[in-house]
Order: C-alpha cells, then structure tokens, then sequence
C-alpha cells in the first residue's frame, strides 16, 4: 500500500493549473525522485488502458501470453469459444505463476504446484486435496482483468471503474478514415531500453518542436508549416502534411500523418499504408522500455519489403537520435541548474495537456478518501482567460 503520506508536498502543485501561455512545466522531482515511479505506478498505469499487444499474438484457441501492468502479472488468453479474455497471472492457490511465457495448452497449470484452470478462469483440478473441508472451487476461481480490443490493438484496465476503452478512444477510427490499422499485417517488434522517465520519452513523443534540431532528415519528409497539436480528453493528435520529396509513404503526391498519443504512454504513428505503434513502461524513476510494433498493408511483395526495409532503418535513425536527446534531458532534469520550465504555445500544447492528465491523476489518487473532490476536467490548451 503506498504511503500518501510521502506526496503531501504534492498536493499545491495539482492546484496549479493556468492557461498554456502563462503555465510553466511540472516540476523535475517528478521525473528524477524514485518516491514518483511508486506513484506513477499506482495513480497513472493502475487507472488507465494499457496497451500489451495484437491480436496476432492469439493466433488460434488456447493461445495465451504474458504481460505485467503497474507491477502486476498478467496472462491474456484465447478461450475454446474464441473470447479473448485476461487475469491476474496468479493462482489462487499460494500465488505461483499461472505461465511464465506465451503458450497455448487445453489449461492453465500453476507452476508451483499444479492447480489447473480452464480458459474462462473457473478452476479445474486441485490435486491432493481429499482432506481440505469447506472448500468451494467456485470461491477459487481466477482473478479477472478487463479486457478490450481496439482494431486489433489489446488493452487492459486494472481499474473496474475506468471509462470505456471506446470512450478514450473517441473519433479516432472516424478521423483516420478509410485507413483501417486493424487490416495491417504485423511485420515486426523491436525493443529499446532508454536511460531516462517515461515521462521525458512520452513528452519528447508529444512536440514537434525538437524537430529541427534532433531530427533534420525529418524536414525533407513532412510540411513543417502545417504542424498541429489538438486535444481530446484522454489523446492528443499531431499531424502534418507529407510532402512528396523522399517521401517514403507517397501515394500520388504526399498525404497526412497522424501521430497520437493515447494516455498514458502509447502512440499510433499512422501514415499511409503503415502503422506504427509504441508502447513507453517505466522500469524505474530514471529508466524506461519502449517497444515498436510494425504493420503494414502488404509484407509480401518484393517492392513492399525494399520500402519496408527503408522504413525500418530510417525510423531505427530517428529513434537513436531520439533515446540520445531523452538521456541527456533526464542528466538535465537532475542537475541543480533546473527545476521548471514553460511551454511553446504552437509547438507544445500536447506536452501541456500530458502534463495536466498526470495532475489530474495524481489528484484522483491523493485525494481519495479525504472528502476533496475529484480533479476537474483536463485544460483545454486553447483556453486562455
């Protein structure tokens, strides 16, 4: 159980909360002091939707895979009905792990000591258990988790009274149409261990402003000019034209890039016949893993694949350049020299509204049970009286 205790120094900052032209940054103790990774854990990643995979990683009944979500294990299974449902990763038994990788079985053995489960959680086989009195298998059954796809991205919910997945995702099938992500085929997945918060790699994700400066190849691929940042309550959207010079995306001159960031922590890079999506998990206060998953119309053709290739080495260029800025940012973060900052109002209006979704969550968390109310509703970025 966290302490709250330890955050009351907290509590005048949530209050602070003035329009993006005169609002300055949170303050770096939330992105270098360890009692933060506790509190991200249980305020943020306990609360939210979580995305931990596709589809394809069920590809057929009694598949399962792990994952872990704010400290807790996690198995997602493909039921004999075809239902992909998700527990707690823990029998209920003495707490051993139900699977300790992706697999696919008729059950769910506990690799302690042998407490079988079917695939919709109920509990199966108890071996050596003759002598046990009062003792209801129904009472015993596995934990649930809540579980939703969104064309077919996976996400869990630890929180029973979260909002619909459909609710935080609102508009953006209708906005990307006809572009349907779920029809992509996965191509591959890479992993990258960053020295720096999550919330430095999620924010750097989150402005263009860096732009020129870490990433000048990026200003031969889009029309820096139409850059713009807009709001919804649980994203933000960023999104430029492309231009058709070395435009590895074109199709007949150019098109548009979307780039969302779902809070807390993943994103859909969108562009015309390719999705990327990123997923950003703190490791600890100053460490975080970022994981790449590649889908494309076609990973077939031998033309597809030469572009794919480019793709993948040019993105492998703009992630490096990135990780480098990232690790330099949290160094800067620490130092003496620096403790808040302010926000470009064209540039940095997804930063804002990230840094008002973690107040409010913070608030949510640290308030309860104290009688306050709730945090109030995410700033609009535009507001300004």
């Amino acid at each position: 159980m966290l302490d709250k205790s330890a955050y009351m120094d907290v509590d005048a900052e949530l209050d602070r909360r003035p329009p993006l032209p005169r609002a300055e940054t949170i303050p770096s103790a939330w992105f270098t002091e360890p009692r933060f990774h506790d509190l991200d854990s249980e305020a943020i990643f306990a609360r939210t939707w979580q995305g931990i995979g596709h589809v394809g990683r069920l590809p057929e009944p009694g598949s399962w895979f792990v994952a872990e979500v704010a400290g807790d294990p996690i198995v997602v299974v493909r039921g004999r009905d075809n239902e992909i449902r998700a527990f707690y990763n823990v029998c209920r038994h003495r707490g051993g792990p139900l699977a300790t990788s992706d697999g696919c079985g008729r059950v769910l053995q506990c690799e302690y000591h042998g407490w079988t489960y079917q695939l919709d959680g109920t509990l199966r086989g108890v071996p050596h258990w003759n002598l046990v009195e009062l003792f209801d298998r129904e009472e015993y059954g596995l934990v649930p988790v809540r579980v939703e796809t969104w064309e077919g991205q996976i996400f869990v919910n630890l929180d029973p009274k979260a909002a619909a997945l459909g609710e935080v995702l609102a508009g953006i099938r209708e906005r990307i149409s006809p572009v349907r992500p779920g029809e992509m085929k996965h191509y591959r997945r890479v992993e990258y261990e960053v020295r720096s918060n999550w919330k430095v790699y999620v924010e750097n994700f989150l402005e263009g402003y860096h732009i020129p400066i870490v990433h000048p190849e990026l200003m031969t691929l889009y029309d820096f000019r139409s850059y713009r940042t807009e709001t919804a309550p649980w994203y933000s959207l960023q999104t430029s034209d492309l231009t058709s010079e070395q435009n590895l995306y074109e199709r007949e001159g150019g098109g548009e890039a979307w780039y969302y960031c779902v809070f807390p922590n993943f994103m859909l890079n969108i562009l015309p016949g390719r999705l990327q999506t990123n997923l950003v998990t703190p490791v600890d206060h100053q460490n975080c893993r970022v994981v790449f998953e590649y889908f494309y119309d076609d990973v077939e053709s031998e033309a597809a694949r030469r572009k794919i290739d480019e793709d993948i080495e040019f993105a492998e260029r703009i992630q490096n350049e990135d990780i480098g800025i990232c690790e330099h940012v949290q160094r800067g973060l620490g130092s003496r020299g620096y403790d808040r900052g302010r926000f470009s109002v064209k540039f940095e209006s997804g930063v804002y509204h990230f840094q008002d979704l973690v107040r409010g969550a913070y608030a949510r968390f640290l308030n309860e049970g104290t009688g306050r109310l709730d945090a109030p509703e995410p700033l609009d970025p535009r507001h300004d009286d």
